[in-house]
């Protein structure tokens, strides 16, 4: 799932020399091919990590087997086109596009992209009257400073939610922080700001530049990074036996053996312990796995036969009582002319309470939200298409994050290899870029450069 740089990429360093050159380059088309070197490794999930992975392993000689529970490859990067557009489900944005190697990859897969403007922006409150311009710029400045605050006395034990309200106890019940904490904040992270850890929440780092959003379909990176592997759709691991020589992995009851196997599935697989390690994994890859939790996000897509909101703005506001509940909504407009569509979400805690409502009841509070801004006439939607990450038991989330009681070297533990024949990557074990796309491509490129040093 996506990340939205927003606040917080305005605050963190940016490393210039951060990635070694073979990382940038390692799916450019010229790669040289090297012959089979007899070694087999397993890459069990084919999102973005276990692609990465396969792909490097392949063209070093390697015979890699890459095994996909779903019946499509991508993991969260899952785009549905049922409406006649490109509704990204999971990932959307190449956050900081400057030395990113997901824009290299973009570039290479025909993945149309279109710069994002933040700033062109109008929030309303919950009586339908817009807040000014110069009001938001400086209540902005104040949540700005406010993370800041958090960040400065934050601790290990303590929310982020617990640390906030201690400090800006009157801003409790504020609609347009509550919007601010969800919209920006809870966005960026996942985590419920409740949950989120007031120390690390953000110690993570960014690449540069203004964001940029794939516009007609995040999977065709994937599709481009899994040409010419062997993948095996539908294939669930339920084991995976370590004991030996050679690892079996257990696939809809079948046997696979291989030389090394790297595990890419998302961290809310393995908090729900779907795969059954023999033996079990070291107490310290134990306890990152309890410690650090999976946020949830979820995406709701609407369409109209013609639009009745500004549809020279990119993004709309609206501070409802409820924190994180259909408060921002994207004009699709912006970026694709023909679509009278808006896309709004849900954050935090609510997302998850969302993935118990009906079609109708979403788009009734949805609708209610919209009439209070644009009035009582305006029409239902023709099409409406929603995602339940939480529910979803190939991922039991969006992406990783890290709540109080844990600290950042959590996701460090999670990226150790085990006897040099269990290997983990995705988003969750990547401190510096945890809960991204880039992240997750970064660690199965380091995954697979371990391979193939051994």
């Amino acid at each position: 799932m996506e990340r939205r740089i927003f606040v917080l990429s305005t605050l963190k360093t940016i490393p210039l020399l951060f990635l070694a050159p073979n990382l940038l380059t390692s799916c450019n088309k010229d790669d040289e091919i090297t012959p089979p070197n007899g070694k087999t490794v397993i890459v069990i999930g084919a999102g973005i990590s276990g692609l990465a992975a396969a792909k490097k392993l392949k063209d070093k000689g390697f015979n890699v087997i890459v095994l996909e529970a779903q019946e499509k490859i991508g993991g969260r990067i899952r785009t549905d086109r049922s409406l006649g557009i490109a509704f990204d489900e999971g990932a959307s944005w190449i956050h900081g596009p400057k030395g990113n190697p997901i824009t290299n990859l973009a570039s290479q897969a025909d993945a149309n992209t279109y710069l994002t403007d933040d700033d062109s922006l109008k929030v309303f409150d919950n009586n339908g009257t817009a807040y000014s311009d110069a009001f938001l710029d400086a209540q902005y400045t104040q949540f700005e400073n406010a993370l800041n605050a958090v960040r400065s006395i934050g601790t290990q034990s303590q929310s982020f939610l617990e640390v906030f309200n201690s400090l800006y106890p009157t801003q409790e019940n504020n609609r347009l922080w509550k919007y601010m904490l969800s919209a920006y904040l809870e966005f960026d992270t996942g985590g419920d700001i409740s949950t989120l850890s007031s120390k690390y929440f953000d110690d993570d780092e960014a690449f540069s530049g203004k964001d940029v959003i794939v516009t007609n379909g995040y999977d065709k990176i994937a599709n481009l990074l899994g040409q010419g592997l062997d993948i095996r759709l539908n294939s669930r691991v339920t084991e995976v036996n370590y004991t030996s020589i050679k690892s079996l992995v257990n696939v809809n009851g079948d046997s696979v053996e291989a030389d090394y196997v790297i595990v890419s599935v998302p961290l809310g697989v393995l908090k729900n312990n779907s795969v059954f390690f023999n033996p079990t994994l070291p107490i310290d890859k134990q306890g990152a796995i309890k410690n650090t939790k999976m946020g949830n996000v979820n995406k709701f897509l609407f369409s109209w036969n013609t639009p009745f909101w500004e549809t020279d703005v990119q993004y709309i506001g609206y501070t409802p009582d409820t924190k994180g509940k259909f408060n921002y909504f994207m004009n699709m407009l912006k970026f694709l002319p023909t679509t009278n569509s808006l896309m709004t979400f849900a954050f935090g805690d609510y997302a998850t309470v969302t993935e118990s409502l009906s079609d109708g009841e979403i788009i009734s509070e949805v609708m209610a939200q919209l009439k209070t801004i644009y009035g009582n006439s305006i029409p239902t939607p023709t099409n409406m298409l929603r995602t339940k990450w939480g529910k979803n038991i190939n991922t039991f989330g969006a992406y990783s994050f890290a709540p109080n009681g844990t600290t950042s070297t959590d996701f460090d533990t999670m990226a150790k290899e085990i006897s040099n024949k269990l290997f983990f990557a995705g988003e969750h074990t990547i401190r510096d870029y945890r809960g991204t796309v880039h992240g997750a491509y970064l660690s199965g490129i380091r995954e697979a450069d371990k391979i193939i040093a051994l």
